[in-house]
């Protein structure tokens, strides 16, 4: 008995003959049924692929076919399926033979999906519809796989390379698993070599390419170049490109290498190490280095000589082209030379080079005045010289205190003054040598009698001067030999060297002012074994001190106080019993003009000196005094009858008239603070105001 599955089977395939014979007797409908499929289908190795077939039209029934284009152009099946309906049936998958894995897989639509593409999928694929009536149709869709290749790996020579041979190999660069095939290119600093593939002298590259078990492809590219000189600091590199999808591309560069070539020296070059001058010019003393260097590679063989009397002498032998001359000195100086052994070196190239080496030396100054030279004041010109034994020749000059006096070997000194003495220094230098000097110097000594010069610190006036004043006096001498400074008065400083220099020398002296100093003066003297010279300082009148005149005047005041105050008791009683006699007024009544007499011996005040005071002076007046011994008047106002006297402001001096009496009108005289004079005493009167009986004055000085 047959399975419904064998009978459906079994009415299908009459059906499929059927619409096979008819399509093929009736080719007009063929041509009315197309097929639309992606043309090109480029994806990444490993991502998913997805080929859509859609006919033109849908009948009821159709077959729909994919094939798969073999290289050798063959088909081969890979899946069907049948239309029945609205739902597309799966007659029938063919796998590849080859056990491809995943399988190929329709989708309901149709397409042929391909899970992971594989370089192997890279291939043409044809989609055939079959609709009976309708006819057949087909579609070739291309799949190409990409996969990017690994990073570009090269592998350098790393022997010596020669420039004298022709396009040695100097690189292989190689660029692993992709597809398609990626394409090498090389690279010298920077630039793209365009080389050919075919074998000549100047450069060329081979291509090998290999296709591995994946399917991917390797390819690797050896680079063959003549090499310069100028190769030898040239960096190289190569690049693999490779290709996208969407006509895209990648680039990978391998890291950069150098070469070691080897050339023949062309350039030799000779010179003279630190220290050096631009002249040529060494120090005597220093270590100096000879350098050689030739252009060659590897490095040659450095042979150093010195020529003497036009033979040589052999220093030095060695690779690294140095030569070094340990504390040179003069008889160094000569022609020195250094050869290159270099035998694959053209026969034009010159292999060796010479040189002079100047040692410079500067030998210890000679002065034609020795150490030391003695001249006396005022004497005539004379010339001093400076001679120097050097190379190369030195530039000389001459100071004096730091200060510039003269360029080159002779200094002319005089006429001859005390300022001329002092040191002299002769200085050699080479502006060609740096740090080369040498300095000579000599003292010169200028011999004569003392020049003086006094003076007193914080000077007064003569007549200034009062008794007990401190002072202190400087003398400052000079010449040759030094001075000796003596005093008239005892106490003197030694003599010291005075600040400023130039051969002064000082001594002060302090010391209290005396009446016996301001008639005699203090003097002194400088001397030496040419001559003595003397100063005098004066004085003049010397005032007396202010405290012994105080006690006089004491004396003198409390004598004539008491005077007065018998006077006022007399006269009070001699008014007793009178209305505002010796008492004070009643308020309201107005006072009465008054005169009141003061009695005392008669005065002599024509020397009188008196400060002005002030109705309320801040501190005492000052009055000189001496030999006190009468009484002067001092008042407020000038008054009637007082002879005016030396004074200011509104207290006056004056003497009183011979007969030792004067009226003092009371309205002239107002009431005030007593003045703090502290060389008198004062008394009131009758609450008018005040005065003063002082001390008579001695002569003004």
């Amino acid at each position: 008995m047959e399975t419904p599955g064998v009978r459906a089977g079994a009415r299908r395939t009459p059906r499929l003959l059927c619409l096979a014979l008819l399509l093929a007797a009736h080719p007009a409908v063929q041509a009315e049924m197309h097929v639309s499929v992606p043309p090109l289908v480029e994806v990444m190795r490993g991502e998913r692929v997805s080929l859509n077939c859609t006919p033109s039209k849908k009948p009821d029934h159709f077959v729909l076919e994919w094939f798969l284009i073999e290289r050798s152009g063959a088909r081969r099946r890979l899946a069907s399926a049948e239309q029945q309906g609205s739902e597309l049936q799966l007659q029938r998958t063919v796998h590849d033979p080859r056990g491809r894995r995943p399988p190929y897989q329709l989708d309901p639509q149709g397409s042929l999906v391909l899970a992971e593409a594989q370089v192997g999928d890279e291939r043409d694929y044809v989609c055939v519809v079959t609709a009976g009536a309708a006819g057949t149709a087909e579609a070739t869709s291309r799949l190409r796989v990409f996969a990017q290749p690994e990073a570009a790996e090269v592998l350098p020579n790393t022997g010596t390379l020669s420039v004298m041979d022709s396009a040695p190999q100097i690189a292989t660069c190689s660029s692993r698993n992709g597809n398609p095939a990626p394409q090498i290119s090389w690279y010298r600093n920077g630039r793209l070599l365009e080389l050919p593939t075919e074998m000549n002298e100047e450069g060329y590259v081979t291509i090998r390419t290999v296709r591995e078990a994946s399917g991917l492809l390797s390819l690797s590219s050896t680079l063959y170049l003549r090499v310069r000189k100028a190769d030898r600091t040239s960096s190289f590199h190569c690049v693999a490109q490779y290709s996208l999808p969407g006509d895209r591309h990648g680039r990978l560069d391998s890291p950069a290498f150098n070469l070691t070539l080897h050339y023949p020296t062309e350039h030799v070059h000779l010179w003279v190490g630190s220290p050096s001058t631009t002249e040529g010019w060494v120090r005597e003393g220093d270590s100096v280095q000879l350098l050689c260097e030739g252009d060659g590679s590897p490095n040659p063989e450095y042979t150093f000589f010195r020529l003497q009397d036009k033979q040589e002498e052999v220093l030095s032998t060695n690779l690294e082209g140095k030569l070094t001359l340990e504390g040179v000195n003069r008889s160094q100086s000569g022609i020195y030379g250094c050869r290159v052994e270099d035998f694959d070196a053209a026969e034009d190239v010159v292999l060796t080079r010479t040189l002079g080496v100047n040692v410079s030396y500067l030998d210890p100054l000679e002065l034609s005045a020795g150490k030391e030279l003695s001249v006396f004041l005022n004497s005539s010109r004379m010339a001093v010289t400076c001679s120097a034994r050097a190379q190369p020749a030195p530039t000389l000059r001459w100071t004096k205190d730091s200060v510039p006096l003269e360029n080159g070997p002779t200094l002319s000194l005089g006429p001859f003054t005390f300022d001329s003495a002092g040191t002299y220094v002769c200085e050699a230098s080479m502006p060609s040598v740096p740090l080369v000097s040498r300095t000579q110097s000599f003292r010169l000594l200028v011999q004569g009698s003392p020049e003086l010069r006094a003076k007193e610190l914080e000077p007064k006036a003569e007549g200034s001067w009062t008794e007990g004043d401190d002072v202190e006096l400087i003398c400052s001498a000079r010449g040759y030999p030094e001075p000796e400074l003596t005093w008239s008065q005892p106490g003197g400083s030694p003599a010291e060297r005075a600040q400023g220099g130039q051969g002064w020398v000082s001594s002060s002296l302090t010391l209290r002012v005396t009446s016996t100093l301001g008639r005699e003066g203090v003097s002194c003297e400088a001397s030496n074994s040419h001559g003595r010279l003397s100063h005098v300082f004066h004085f003049g009148m010397v005032a007396p001190q202010a405290a012994q005149a105080g006690v006089a005047v004491m004396a003198v005041a409390v004598s004539v106080g008491l005077l007065l105050l018998v006077v006022a008791a007399f006269y009070c009683m001699r008014r007793k019993g009178r209305p505002g006699c010796c008492r004070r007024r009643e308020k309201g009544t107005p006072a009465e003009p008054e005169t009141w007499r003061l009695r005392a011996p008669t005065l002599s005040c024509g020397h009188l000196r008196s400060s002005p005071v002030p109705p309320a002076p801040p501190s005492p007046a000052r009055l000189a005094m001496s030999l006190p011994s009468f009484l002067c008047l001092l008042a407020r106002d000038p008054l009637p009858g007082l002879a005016s006297g030396r004074g200011g402001g509104r207290w006056v001096a004056g003497r009183l008239p011979s007969s030792g009496s004067v009226t003092l009108p009371g309205p002239r005289i107002a009431a005030g603070p007593e003045p703090r004079a502290g060389l008198g005493r004062g008394w009131r009167v009758a609450g008018r105001g005040y005065f003063y009986l002082l001390p008579r004055a001695g002569p003004p000085t």
